[in-house]
């Protein structure tokens, strides 16, 4: 069973961002390992997260839990209530965006739902580019 490799990277474009790589399968024993590297980014003090899923080759359900918790985390309060109150407007995370150009997993992303909330790219520089103070 292929396990999950995670690499951490720190770009500087408008404002800092912190880049976990994934390569691998996000999968039931693997979503401890991105869920602690997230905490410990959000701990050291990073508020933007680029989830670069671009090597990733099998994304469990367990794995979009991952992705919903990591989007609470990084979400301010005061913007998950305001989602709450929108409705039916789509909110898109200013906070937590996503590298994903393989097709699977970007289809598994977008029939659950995720793509309403979290923006994706196809690469990491145009990702980092489009983070704004």
């Amino acid at each position: 069973m292929t396990e999950l490799t995670i690499t951490a990277s720190k770009i500087q474009g408008d404002v800092d961002v912190t880049v976990l790589h994934l390569k691998g399968h996000l999968h039931g024993p693997t979503e401890r390992d991105l869920l602690d590297r997230a905490r410990q980014a959000h701990e050291d003090g990073a508020r933007h997260l680029l989830l670069d899923m671009s090597e990733l080759e099998v994304i469990a359900s367990v794995g979009l839990r991952a992705l919903q918790i990591i989007f609470k985390q990084f979400t301010p309060q005061d913007d998950l209530e305001a989602m709450k109150q929108r409705g039916g407007e789509p909110y898109k995370s200013p906070y937590l965006k996503l590298v994903c150009p393989n097709p699977q997993i970007y289809y598994i992303l977008s029939i659950t739902g995720f793509l309403q909330n979290i923006p994706l790219f196809n690469d990491v520089e145009d990702a980092v580019n489009s983070f704004s103070a």
